[in-house]
C-alpha cells in the first residue's frame, strides 16, 4: 500500500470541506490504496493559526486529529532528524510548516500532496494535485 504525506490545506479539505480537494486526491482518498498521512506540524499550524483567528483554519485542533486518525490517517511525528534537514532546503519558501512538512517527506521519503505552488519548486518528493 502507498503513502502520502498531505499537507495542511489538504487535510482541511478532506475533513471540513472535501468539495475543495482537487479531484485525483478526493479519489485517491476514497478509492485507492493509500495510506494518507499527516505530520504533527499541521497539528501544530492548525493550533496557531486557529488562535489568530484565520478564517480558513476554524476547526478545533483536537477533533481534527480524532477524525484523520478515526478516518484512517497515519500520524507522522517531528523528529529531530526532520528539524534538522530543514537546514538542507533552499529559502524558496518562507513557510515554516511547509518546510518541516516538506524535509519530514524527504527524509520518510514519502509523495508530499500540496497545492502550494512555491512547495512545488523543490521538486521530488513535492507532487502538484491542484
Amino acid at each position: 500500500m502507498s503513502r502520502a504525506l498531505l499537507d495542511t490545506h489538504l487535510l482541511l479539505w478532506a475533513a471540513i470541506a472535501p468539495h475543495r480537494l482537487p479531484r485525483d486526491v478526493a479519489a485517491a482518498l476514497s478509492d485507492g490504496p493509500l495510506t494518507p498521512v499527516y505530520s504533527v506540524a499541521s497539528l501544530w499550524e492548525v493550533t496557531i493559526k486557529a488562535g489568530q483567528g484565520r478564517a480558513d483554519f476554524e476547526v478545533d485542533p483536537n477533533e481534527l486529529r480524532r477524525g484523520l486518525l478515526a478516518a484512517g490517517y497515519r500520524e507522522l511525528a517531528i523528529e529531530a532528524r526532520h528539524a534538522l534537514a530543514v537546514a538542507d532546503l533552499p529559502a524558496l519558501h518562507g513557510d515554516p510548516f511547509d518546510r518541516l512538512m516538506l524535509a519530514q517527506a524527504r527524509i520518510e521519503r514519502l509523495p508530499f500532496w500540496t497545492v502550494d505552488r512555491a512547495v512545488l519548486r523543490y521538486g521530488s518528493p513535492a507532487e502538484d494535485v491542484g
